[in-house]
Order: structure tokens, then C-alpha cells, then sequence
């Protein structure tokens, strides 16, 4: 995934942004890191509930997104962030860039998926949407073929048999990237993570900008294991793509896609609408079609490829840490292993 900036117009997709033309339309321009296939579903979906607000989605990977806002801290462009990482969101409240908002029907949620500030009486400064959890893919023809076995553990990586065979994010610009990396220090320490990291480093081909990236690469045969995360894998071998999806036995870190009002916005009528909206049973219905964990109780169905109890592989993440560390933790990555990203 390039670094340029991506705005989804009615003119680019119109066949799923049937947005209103009429003058008295309320226009929202909405940050997002949502998978672009899943970004026009849900589009769709929202505009037929809400046809007077016309959308301009701008998406681009998780680390572009969270740098872009803070880039615009004093001159916010976006109305509403829909769809980053909860560490990003974290991140963007501690600057004071979030504007409160309790959305309907948000007592409904999970509590782990609103802002702890709520459970103390205060409007939320964010509501999450769904989980998504670090995973990998392993293309069974290329590494039968190229005699590398399939890993059932993160330690697995570091072994000599995966030498020159593994592609991951760059934490830097992906948020998977980063969730592998926030999820491996609070798994291990950071002594033991670092070290680690070193040894998968000398195994690595190429860390990606993209989070979903290394899982298509490898079911397309380009790479025989990509660190990514499982609905991607999920989805691309329910297509056909002759992977597998490994859960490491270690643990799963995950983060989730959060939405939040940026503070400043003039169009906060219509920020709240769709923030109703992303928290809605209708929404999380959409968002289970993708992911296995969602805000919203008793909404989850199981998802082909996934295990089920995958709830219980996921670690118990710390978002709070993992925010407060990110510009230390992501400087560390970059001073030590950022000569393999790709250009």
C-alpha cells in the first residue's frame, strides 16, 4: 500500500456511493483505515439509512491515517475517524482532538469496546467496532515445494528452515505491524521481546506498509508465510487461495477499529448521526462479516476459517500502554529494522 492519500468520491465509486445531490445535504469528510472492500460496503449501507449526509471517505493505512491527523492537530480536516486503530484514537484524545460523544445505544456495547471514561460517568471519546487479530498466512503449495514447514508459533519464525521466507508490516505505517509488536513486549518483557524481533528480523524478506499485504502475498504464492491478520486469511482461503490461516499458540495480539468526532467539527449534527450509526446492531452485523469479535453482545456469529474460541486465544491487551509507548516503541523498530521495508 503506496503512501499517497485515498478519497473515495461518488464519482470514483458510484455504484456504492449513491450519495444525496440535493443542496440541503450535510457533507462529512471521515477519516478511515477500513479495508477498502469492506469500506464500500458499509458505505452503502449507511448512505441507505442516511441519504441527506454525503460522505468523502479519505483512507489510507492505519500509521498514515494517526500521522495525518496529528499532522492536522491545529487545523483538523476530518469531521469523524471511523474504522482506526483504538491505539491510534488513544493517542489522538491525549492531544485534546477528540470531541465526547455518547452514542445511541452505546450502553448496548461491550464495555471493553468504549472508553473506560464512560464506566466513570464521563461521554466516551471513542466507541469500538470490531477486534481484528494478528494472524498468519502459510501458502501450503510454495512451501510444500520449497520444502519450508508450516509454523504453529511465533518462535517457530526465528528457526533457519524460514530463512529469507517471511514478509510482515512495517508498525510504522500499519497498525497490524504495530499490534504484532505492542502484543509481543506485553506477551514476553521487552528485553525478551527485542531479542526476539531481533532473531525474526534475519528471517524476514520485507516488511510491508500495508497490513493485509503479507497475507495476500503469500496466497498468491509471492511469499510462503506473511504475518498479517485473520480475516484477511480467513476471507482470501475461503476464495480459494490455497493458505492456511495459523493462530500462534503463544497468544494473539489484537487491536480494534474504533470510531470517534474529531473535536472542532461544524458538522456535528451529522458527526453524531454517524456515529449512531457505527454503533448500531446493524453495523456490527456488518462488521461480523468480516470479523469474528464485535462490540455489540450476542451479535457474533462464527466465521469460516476461524477458530472458535478465538476470544480465548486473544491476550489480554493493554491499549493504554500501547498508545503512551507507540512514538518510543515505533522509533526503536525503525532505528533497528526499517532497511528491509520496501520502497
Amino acid at each position: 500500500m503506496s503512501m499517497s492519500r485515498r478519497v473515495f468520491q461518488p464519482a470514483v465509486m458510484a455504484s456504492a456511493f449513491a450519495f444525496a445531490t440535493t443542496v440541503s445535504a450535510t457533507e462529512l469528510t471521515v477519516y478511515t483505515a477500513v479495508e477498502s472492500d469492506d469500506l464500500q460496503k458499509y458505505a452503502e449501507r449507511f448512505n441507505a439509512a442516511h441519504p441527506d449526509i454525503t460522505i468523502n471517505w479519505v483512507r489510507d493505512s492505519t500509521g498514515v491515517i494517526t500521522a495525518r491527523l496529528l499532522a492536522e492537530k491545529n487545523n483538523p480536516q476530518a469531521d469523524v475517524i471511523w474504522g482506526l486503530a483504538a491505539t491510534s484514537l488513544l493517542l489522538l484524545e491525549e492531544e485534546g482532538m477528540l470531541e465526547r460523544y455518547a452514542p445511541e445505544g452505546v450502553d448496548n456495547l461491550e464495555p471493553r469496546f468504549v472508553d473506560p471514561a464512560f464506566r466513570e460517568g464521563q461521554d466516551p471519546a471513542w466507541v469500538g467496532m470490531d477486534a481484528w487479530v494478528a494472524a498468519i498466512c502459510y501458502n501450503t503449495i510454495e512451501g510444500e515445494r520449497q520444502g519450508v514447514p508450516m509454523p504453529t508459533s511465533w518462535e517457530d519464525l526465528t528457526q533457519p528452515e524460514f530463512a529469507g521466507h517471511v514478509i510482515m508490516p512495517n508498525p510504522n505505517s500499519s497498525g497490524t505491524g504495530y499490534l504484532d509488536v505492542a502484543s509481543w513486549i506485553q506477551l514476553w518483557g521487552e528485553e525478551q521481546a527485542w531479542d526476539y524481533m531481533d532473531r525474526l528480523h534475519t528471517n524476514i524478506s520485507r516488511y510491508t506498509h500495508s497490513g493485509s499485504a503479507p497475507c495476500s502475498l503469500a496466497a498468491t504464492g509471492e511469499a510462503v508465510i506473511g504475518v498479517s491478520f485473520a480475516f484477511r486469511g480467513a476471507r482470501l482461503k475461503s476464495q480459494g487461495a490455497p493458505i492456511e490461516v495459523v493462530f500462534p499458540e503463544e497468544g494473539l495480539g489484537w487491536d480494534m477499529e474504533a470510531a470517534a468526532v474529531v473535536a472542532g467539527t461544524d458538522k456535528l449534527e451529522a458527526a453524531q448521526t454517524l456515529m449512531d450509526w457505527a454503533a448500531s446492531r446493524e453495523a456490527n452485523e456488518l462488521y461480523n462479516e468480516g470479523y469474528a469479535v464485535v462490540a455489540y453482545p450476542g451479535v457474533a456469529q462464527p466465521i469460516e476459517n476461524y477458530p472458535a474460541d478465538i476470544t480465548e486465544r486473544m491476550i489480554d491487551a493493554d491499549f493504554q500502554w500501547a498508545a503512551v509507548n507507540r512514538e518510543r516503541v515505533l522509533a526503536e523498530w525503525q532505528r533497528r529494522y526499517d532497511g528491509k521495508t520496501e520502497q
